[in-house]
């Protein structure tokens, strides 16, 4: 018989070495720029994070963007808007296109300039100077301009919601030619400049007869826009029943301050339209995003609408699919999974943490695989016993309720080897800051490595995905083949994921689906 001993020591020799250092000081493999970057484009917000802060991530974004073309960086720009729903990250990246001579930043733009608040978003970065310019220079101001023109009234008003810069000063910068007497007016109004009052859009002459007389019906404008006005309980009822689903969810806690409940039939009504599926599925609503409205709800909010926000969930779920054979989740709930998901920013934090994303995911898989293995793991694995059948809030809960301790990667492979288990998709959920299980020697791999080679002797055909959720650019696993690196927490992961476990992506795995973008 083999000398187990031997042979195992002779897999950790065929390792491919991690000559890469992670923030806990551990060993780990260093992506490729493309990967890199688009790790960085899927899951960075500039805030500060658990091991890394915003100078950093900015610093890194250039670092890598400057290593690989200018079409890679329009493609995750897209990518990170259209699939990773991000705001300030594929606005930073056409922001760098600017300052490149090609012709991929005015290719990108109609697909990242979405809305007013990405075209604040651009031009606030281009005026700071991040990207080695304070100007918006010719290209910008044209392809701005061009937004500007062709803009429905309702989205310069939208657009006009917000500071820093505001949608006047972007015009003081675009300097944008009216197509109309009526837009001449709107500008005019937007930078309080003399202006043609009877010429303005329906809309803003509503707005302005109704701050003389509010007896008048509440205007069909931004609901900030009216916020600063002394509103009674029935206007902010108007404001609700003309809100949109997004709306409705992000401001649950506003309709209560106002009293809005207390309205007979209310809570019914609200509550319908948050659980309706045609609405819903319209929204496009993240899973993560119920999950924030539904932690962040406070006592003032029925009973009613909170359970409204389960039922969204559910519905939100009928996208997550079905993965083949036996699958295994491995959500991380060491200490530093307790962080803001988005990171800390002084009146940005989200409630949000890592563990509550890795608790989602982990819930939601196990929902639509009801032979789904859970192991959460921190400086070890956690024994814990879910029910498939239960709601997704409540596994989440349950599992984001298991936090603390180091961070060790290697132990949910390690465990399965130790069973001799039968897996066919190992997927984890973490930060990749495992530090616990880092070898000796860089030489021998990193010590999910060496599980993971372990295990791959009692299933040759497994596959391990790696789900990173914070904007760092090491990981555990060494790409190849069989292991997929991945970063973000959209439903796109939970699509790409499925796609690689019936080798059925692109070769380049996660960078692939990212090069395959059309523009």
């Amino acid at each position: 018989m083999a000398n187990k001993s031997v042979f195992v020591t002779k897999l950790k020799q065929l390792l491919p070495w991690a000559k890469a250092t992670n923030h806990a000081g551990a060993p780990a493999y260093r992506m490729s720029p493309r990967q890199a970057l688009a790790q960085l484009a899927a899951t960075g917000t500039f805030n500060a994070t658990f091991y890394a802060d915003a100078r950093e991530q900015l610093d890194l974004i250039h670092q890598f963007a400057l290593q690989v073309e200018p079409e890679f960086i329009a493609k995750t720009a897209i990518y990170a808007r259209e699939k990773g729903r991000m705001k300030d990250m594929p606005a930073f990246l056409l922001a760098l296109l600017a300052t490149m001579q090609t012709e991929d930043f005015s290719k990108a733009f109609p697909r990242v300039i979405v809305n007013g608040k990405m075209l604040r978003n651009l031009v606030q970065i281009l005026r700071s100077g991040a990207t080695g310019r304070k100007s918006l220079g010719s290209r910008p101001k044209r392809l701005v301009q061009a937004w500007l023109e062709a803009a429905s009234d309702r989205q310069i008003l939208s657009a006009s919601v917000g500071t820093s810069p505001s949608l006047a000063d972007v015009i003081k910068m675009a300097h944008p030619a009216p197509a109309s007497k009526s837009r001449e007016a709107l500008y005019g109004w937007l930078m309080d400049r003399p202006h043609d009052g009877a010429l303005l859009p329906e809309a803003v002459l509503a707005f302005e007869a109704f701050k003389r007389d509010m007896t008048l019906p509440v205007p069909d404008v931004p609901f900030q826009m009216l916020s600063a006005l002394p509103l009674s309980t029935e206007h902010w009822a108007s404001i609700a029943d003309k809100a949109g689903w997004q709306m409705l969810r992000q401001n649950l806690n506003t309709f209560a301050r106002h009293g809005v409940f207390e309205l007979e039939g209310f809570t019914q009504k609200l509550a319908a339209r948050l659980a309706d599926p045609m609405e819903v599925r319209k929204a496009r609503v993240l899973p993560y995003q119920l999950m924030a409205a539904f932690m962040s709800v406070d006592a003032k909010v029925p009973g009613e609408v909170k359970a409204a926000l389960l039922d969204a969930m559910e519905i939100a779920l009928a996208n997550v699919p079905v993965i083949a054979g036996r699958v295994v989740v491995c959500p991380d709930v060491s200490g530093s999974m307790s962080s803001s998901v988005t990171g800390d920013r002084k009146g940005s934090t989200s409630k949000m943490r890592c563990i509550d994303v890795a608790a989602l995911m982990a819930a939601a898989l196990l929902r639509k695989n009801s032979g789904a293995r859970i192991i959460p793991f921190g400086t070890a694995v956690v024994d814990i016993d879910l029910d498939p059948h239960d709601s997704v809030m409540t596994n989440a809960a349950r599992l984001a309720a298991i936090q603390g301790g180091g961070t060790n990667c290697a132990a949910p492979a390690e465990l399965l080897v130790a069973e001799r288990a039968k897996v066919d998709v190992l997927i984890y959920v973490s930060d990749n800051e495992s530090w616990i299980d880092a070898p000796r020697h860089a030489q021998s791999g990193t010590g999910l490595m060496q599980a993971w080679a372990k295990l791959k002797l009692l299933n040759p055909k497994a596959r391990l995905v790696c789900i990173d959720i914070q904007p760092h650019v090491t990981t555990q696993a060494s790409e190849s083949l069989d292991i997929l690196n991945i970063g973000g927490f959209s439903d796109a992961v939970f699509e790409t994921v499925a796609a690689f476990a019936k080798g059925s992506l692109n070769p380049d795995h996660w960078v692939g689906e990212i090069e395959a973008i059309d523009y």
